[in-house]
This record gives structure tokens, sequence and C-alpha cells, in this order.
């Protein structure tokens, strides 16, 4: 079985899903398949971290760079608000995670806000000063 998911890894997942289908579990890589589960379950977690990444980033352009306010950072903002709910919709469980999500993704928005911005990071608030429910409000533009 590793041979063919080291080698060949749609044809191992096509195996494995004729052999979970047949009910032939025995048969089956629990292994590999306990990690591609787990893996997939990070893969969604960080396409949460993501998207959220690049909200706060925006948001946070925004609010101090009025004056570069324009359409492209406005589409941004709605794109990847959509996006982040959408992952979120389409992922309840990660739900109870926003809290340590905002603060741990909350420094890289501040870091790459600043390199883009030219505002020194320390301009920026320490903690993200928005809550979740603004972030998520379709008509929220911080000013």
């Amino acid at each position: 079985m590793n041979a063919l998911y080291d080698a060949d890894f749609y044809s191992w997942t096509q195996q494995q899903a004729g052999l979970l289908k047949a009910g032939q579990f025995s048969d089956a890589d629990v292994e590999n398949i306990i990690e591609e589960i787990e893996s997939m379950g990070r893969s969604e977690k960080r396409e949460l971290e993501s998207r959220l990444t690049v909200l706060l980033q925006h948001l946070l352009k925004w609010q101090y760079q009025p004056a570069r306010r324009g359409r492209s950072w406005e589409l941004t903002i709605k794109g990847q608000r959509l996006d982040f709910l959408k992952v979120l919709r389409e992922n309840p469980g990660l739900k109870p995670k926003l809290s340590s999500c905002l603060l741990d993704v909350y420094q890289l928005a501040v870091i790459r806000a600043s390199e883009e911005t030219g505002v020194d990071e320390r301009v920026f608030p320490a903690n993200c000063p928005w809550s979740f429910e603004e972030i998520a409000k379709s008509s929220f533009y911080p000013d």
C-alpha cells in the first residue's frame, strides 16, 4: 500500500475509495488515510487563515491610508470577506477557532500592511481593533 501511496497518489486514492466503498476496511491503508484526512482539515484552517490575513491587511491599509483608498482595495476587501465567510460556512467546525485564529493572523496582517504601505508596524494597534462581527459585516470599512 505504501508503495502506491508514494508512487502514484491519485491511483492510491481511487484504490482506497474502492476498498472503503466495498466495505473492505481491513485491506485499507488506514495509516495514510488518517494522515490525509488530518491534512485536509489543516488545509481548510490554513485557507481560512489566509483569507482572514488578506482581509485584515486591507482593512488596516484602508484605515491607515485613507488618501490611497480605491476601487482595488474595496474589491479585495469584498472578495476576501466573501471567501473567508464561504470557508467558514463550509467548515463550521472552525468557528470555535476564530478567536485564536484572529490573534494569530492579525500580527501577520500588520507586517504585510506595513510592508505595503511603508507605515511603521508600531503605528498599528497591537491587537486586532475589530470584532469578528465587524470584520464579517459587508458594510464595514474602518475610518
